[in-house]
């Protein structure tokens, strides 16, 4: 399900959620080269974060490929500003254009239910938490981590704690058809997805394929348990957006 749409208002303009965005898309253009190879390769080794080093498992000075014929070598005292760095980094146009639509979608209404401080701050410790959850399941992984889908996730964790009830427009791309559905359910389903993902990689030995799926679910767990330490009752409150009414829509739209 490829969520477009929620039915939730919001009071002011979400300043810092454009930043975040802004950052990000720059970040990517101009420091990742738009995902040219050396460009790509060079800010992954250097700003992402690698479980193995962060943890001091991987031997110092060793290296591992990145493709195009390049090897990033193992540099553990640098890991601990890359928990932030990586936050800001991705691996791909389709990696950034769906962390940012995400982003957009929910982080609007969660900066609206907080000030402004309090949301910059709940969207860094949540993705702190993503990055940790991440390191914990595998701590010798000497795959780099970029992407700010954990803080996303936590910022996914908060919506769903804040407005469990509030319609969300979803996309089902096999059927081609939109359907309504509670904000619970549609976060919740997408929760399994990543647990079903991460128990897989483990059973699997596969380390995810490449998807942060443990990343995505310690986020999402850090902003439903922090949401409540930075909202302002207030303005979740004042928010006239319209909750799921099962007699108002029902099946397919």
């Amino acid at each position: 399900m490829i969520p477009y749409h929620d039915e939730n208002e919001t009071q002011r303009t979400p300043y810092v959620t454009m930043a975040l965005i802004a950052i990000c898309v720059v970040t990517w253009i101009l420091y990742q080269g738009g995902g040219s190879a050396l460009a790509l390769a060079a800010s992954v080794c250097n700003r992402g974060l690698i479980p193995g080093e962060l943890m001091l498992t991987l031997r110092p000075g060793t290296g591992f490929p990145m493709g195009e014929g390049l090897v990033c070598v193992i540099d553990p005292g640098r890991q601990s500003v890359h928990v932030l760095t990586s936050m800001f980094l991705h691996g791909s146009w389709m990696h950034l254009i769906g962390n940012m639509w995400f982003l957009w979608l929910f982080g609007n209404n969660i900066e609206d239910s907080m000030t402004r401080p309090r949301y910059v701050a709940f969207y860094l410790l949540s993705g702190v938490g993503a990055a940790l959850a991440q390191v914990m399941a595998n701590p010798s992984s000497e795959i780099p981590m970029v992407g700010a889908s954990g803080a996303i996730s936590g910022v996914m964790g908060a919506y769903l704690v804040l407005f469990p009830r509030v319609r969300v427009y979803t996309l089902i791309p096999y059927f081609f058809q939109t359907i309504a559905l509670p904000a619970w359910v549609m976060l919740i389903y997408w929760m399994f997805l990543q647990v079903i993902g991460g128990v897989t990689s483990i059973v699997s030995d596969e380390g995810g394929g490449g998807v942060a799926f443990w990343a995505h679910f310690g986020g999402f767990i850090a902003g439903a348990v922090l949401v409540k330490l930075f909202e302002r009752r207030d303005r979740v409150a004042a928010h006239t957006s319209h909750h799921w009414q099962p007699h108002e829509s029902r099946g397919w739209r």
